[in-house]
């Protein structure tokens, strides 16, 4: 409750007059010190507001009177650490990726920079490490689908898939066996059993299934189900899936398979970025 203030006799200073619980509140005023950094600061904030961008506007901010831009200072550390690096731009630009590879330091570099280009513009979908996701290919592997030497890989991020920007765009489509009707439904599941018999590595051979795909998918899967890189055409002699290896889901990608889309980056990133990354990418595991 508040009182009257007086002067506390043990400390000698006076009181707030406010009380509780028999515990008096004294007015002990702030070191002198504090009070002269307070204001330091409070001087320092209003001219930092006038010196430094800080009042926010519609569209935009208060330039300040000392013209300073963070992003304008960004740009000349990135200007000035390109200048650092353009030997070696330069050098992975005006080389082979053969060249590259065989050049230790060239290599080191470029893995180095592969690495950052990857994680920034690949992992999003490829996953860190190159590690793949339901629908987007592992690259951490030896199973390609384009192919998996250097040359392949560099034509595949140049390029992309079924990009349909890029006139070379790598490209391949399986039929909708059962969306097209080219197949009956009971075909169909014939043909799914024999494929999931070859990917479990016993095919099932002598049966209906086994007929149909040799008419309808050897031409570019293989007799075998070894695939074919040159079509883009997987295998499919193993377990390893793009979508998802049980019955229902390889049933579903013959009646309509889905088509994915990978963008092509040539003219998205420099020339000597796109050899960093193939290098990168070739050195996961599963470069050939």
């Amino acid at each position: 409750m508040a009182g009257t203030p007086e002067k506390d006799a043990i400390t000698g200073q006076h009181t707030t007059g406010h009380e509780w619980d028999g515990i008096r509140e004294l007015n002990t005023p702030l070191p002198k010190w504090w009070v002269y950094v307070f204001w330091a600061t409070v001087i320092f904030s209003i001219g930092y507001v006038f010196a430094y961008p800080a009042i926010p506007l519609t569209n935009s901010a208060t330039g300040g009177l000392l013209g300073y831009s963070s992003r304008a200072e960004l740009e000349t550390d990135l200007v000035a650490a390109r200048a650092e690096h353009a030997d070696k731009l330069e050098a992975i630009k005006t080389s082979s990726l053969d060249e590259i590879v065989a050049d230790t330091n060239l290599r080191n570099y470029a893995m180095a920079g592969g690495q950052v280009v990857f994680k920034e513009n690949c992992a999003p979908c490829h996953q860190s490490g190159g590690a793949g996701q339901f629908g987007y290919p592992t690259l951490a592997d030896d199973e390609w689908i384009w192919g998996g030497t250097l040359d392949e890989i560099y034509t595949t991020l140049q390029h992309g898939i079924r990009w349909d920007q890029d006139a070379d765009t790598r490209l391949s489509e399986m039929p909708a066996f059962g969306a097209m009707e080219i197949l009956s439904d009971s075909e169909i599941d014939a043909v799914t059993d024999y494929v999931v018999s070859l990917a479990s590595g016993n095919p099932e051979q002598g049966t209906e299934g086994a007929t149909l795909y040799e008419e309808q998918c050897a031409a570019c899967h293989g007799f075998e189900g070894e695939g074919q890189q040159v079509l883009g055409a997987p295998p499919l002699n193993n377990q390893l899936w793009l979508y998802s290896g049980d019955r229902d889901a390889v049933e579903a990608q013959i009646y309509e398979p889905k088509h994915g889309v990978m963008p092509a980056w040539g003219g998205r990133l420099d020339e000597e970025e796109i050899k960093q990354v193939t290098v990168y990418v070739h050195s996961l595991g599963g470069g050939q």
